[in-house]
C-alpha cells in the first residue's frame, strides 16, 4: 500500500489515528495522565449526578462488577479534541427483579431526525450538536453494593 497519492493533509490525518491508542484494560490507561485524567472526570460527573451510593453489599449478595471503557474523541482534521473514559456495569450479571427492575435507555430514532432535520432547515432553525458528558436525566437506582 503506499501512501504517496495522499495530500499532505490526508497523510497526517491517518498518521494520528496511530499516534494515540485506546487502552483495552485499566492497568494500560493508569500509565497515562490523559486517561487517568478522564477517568477522574467520569468519577467526578457521576458523583455530582449522585448516580449511586455506597453501602455495605449485604450477606450472600453478590456485587456488580464494572470495567473501564476508553474512547479517543477527534477534530476533523484528526487530532484529539479529548479523551473519554465511561465505567460501566457488567450488566450481564445482573438479573431483572433481583438487581433491578426496570431499564430505560432514551435513543433518538433515525425517523425522527429525518423529521426534524428538514422542519429545522425550511423554518431556518439553528442545529448544534451536543455531546452529553454523563446522561442521567430522570434514572433513579434503587440500590447498589459494594
Amino acid at each position: 500500500m503506499s501512501f504517496s497519492s495522499l495530500s499532505s493533509s490526508h497523510k497526517k490525518f491517518l498518521l494520528s489515528l496511530y499516534s494515540d491508542i485506546e487502552p483495552k484494560s485499566f492497568k494500560d490507561a493508569n500509565q497515562h495522565s490523559n486517561w487517568r485524567s478522564a477517568m477522574k472526570d467520569e468519577l467526578d460527573a457521576l458523583e455530582l449526578n449522585k448516580t449511586w451510593r455506597l453501602i455495605d453489599c449485604p450477606a450472600g449478595v453478590k456485587p456488580v462488577g464494572c470495567k473501564w471503557v476508553y474512547h479517543i474523541k477527534r477534530k476533523l482534521d484528526g487530532s484529539v479534541d479529548r479523551y473519554k473514559a465511561r465505567l460501566m456495569a457488567k450488566e450481564f450479571t445482573q438479573t431483572e427483579g433481583v438487581d433491578f427492575l426496570k431499564t430505560f435507555s432514551p435513543v433518538v430514532k433515525s425517523a425522527t431526525i429525518r423529521l426534524v432535520l428538514p422542519l429545522a432547515s425550511m423554518k431556518h432553525w439553528p442545529i448544534h450538536q451536543l455531546d452529553v458528558n454523563n446522561a442521567f436525566l430522570h434514572g433513579i437506582f434503587l440500590r447498589t453494593f459494594i
